[in-house]
């Protein structure tokens, strides 16, 4: 079936022949991806949309959006199209090097405000910053906490110190591989934070197709996750401080909660598992006994 064009195109034309093209493509939220990209296309926000809806499009506006459109065609998340996404409290550009973030993230940063809201001066890790979300996130809450986050792709850093520089921020990064102890050297931590890779290769094919085809497999695949969260506990055993508010908080895959639970019980912290608000197993906080 072929979507035929409007006679005139106009904001509501585009948003009406767009719905009906991303439908016919089977592209998810039709109605919510025209509107993204033409408030982005316009600089307008998708509400004045509605306001100037018999807006005729002029021809240099046509031709961007045409470019737009035919990338969200292909799947490409929209959040990449336009190079920019909010999350917590502020702004994140984002590309093909980092992760989208996601809400159930917001949820991870939430959690270690709400645990040390009386401690001052936190020196705090961020295992795996990508964009740099979590770490730019606490630092914007609380500017009294030093913060450094690592990440084993340069071009993700790259993302993250922008991002930090869009948020003023000041917020350390460098380079950390988990599995060459190499991570902040011998500094010591209060906190240490990570969303590491955690989906397993057998589960990629169940995965949006937005997902795996287009966000990168190095923040998302793990061969082993549990190894990797063996490796952050080992890391965490040696840079926290050693007192009893020293935290690790891990966002964690639910099909592995229980086994990545028992990696803590077998050694010597307190931990608790904790469901995200839509009552999966997502996020283990840790302390050292």
């Amino acid at each position: 079936m072929t979507i035929e064009p409007p006679k005139e195109w106009t904001v509501l034309s585009m948003l009406d022949w767009a719905t009906a093209f991303f439908s016919e493509k089977k592209i998810p939220s039709p109605r919510l991806s025209i509107e993204w990209l033409l408030s982005h296309s316009l600089g307008l926000k998708r509400l004045d949309l509605y306001l100037q809806y018999d807006r005729p499009l002029k021809p240099i506006e046509l031709e961007s959006l045409r470019s737009l459109v035919l990338r969200r065609a292909k799947n490409e998340p929209l959040q990449y199209i336009v190079g920019e996404t909010d999350f917590f409290n502020g702004a994140f550009s984002v590309n093909k090097h980092v992760l989208i973030p996601r809400p159930e993230t917001e949820e991870l940063v939430e959690l270690v405000l709400k645990n040390h809201k009386d401690l001052e001066n936190a020196e705090v890790l961020d295992i795996g910053t990508g964009s740099g979300c979590i770490a730019i996130s606490l630092k914007m809450e609380r500017p009294d906490w030093d913060i450094t986050g690592i990440d084993i792709s340069p071009e993700a850093l790259e993302v993250a110190k922008k991002n930090a520089e869009k948020n003023n921020t000041a917020v350390s990064f460098g380079l950390g591989n988990l599995f060459a102890d190499q991570v902040a050297d011998s500094a010591k931590f209060d906190i240490i934070v990570s969303n590491p890779p955690y989906i397993m290769l057998s589960e990629a094919e169940e995965m949006d197709i937005q997902v795996k085809k287009f966000e990168p497999a190095l923040a998302l695949f793990a061969e082993n996750p549990i190894r990797v969260y063996e490796s952050i506990i080992a890391i965490a055993s040696r840079q926290l401080k050693p007192q009893n508010s020293s935290c690790l908080y891990l966002e964690i895959n639910e099909n592995l909660s229980e086994p990545i639970l028992n990696l803590f019980n077998r050694s010597k912290w307190n931990s608790q598992l904790i469901l995200d608000l839509s009552g999966k197993p997502r996020m283990i906080q840790s302390y050292l006994r």
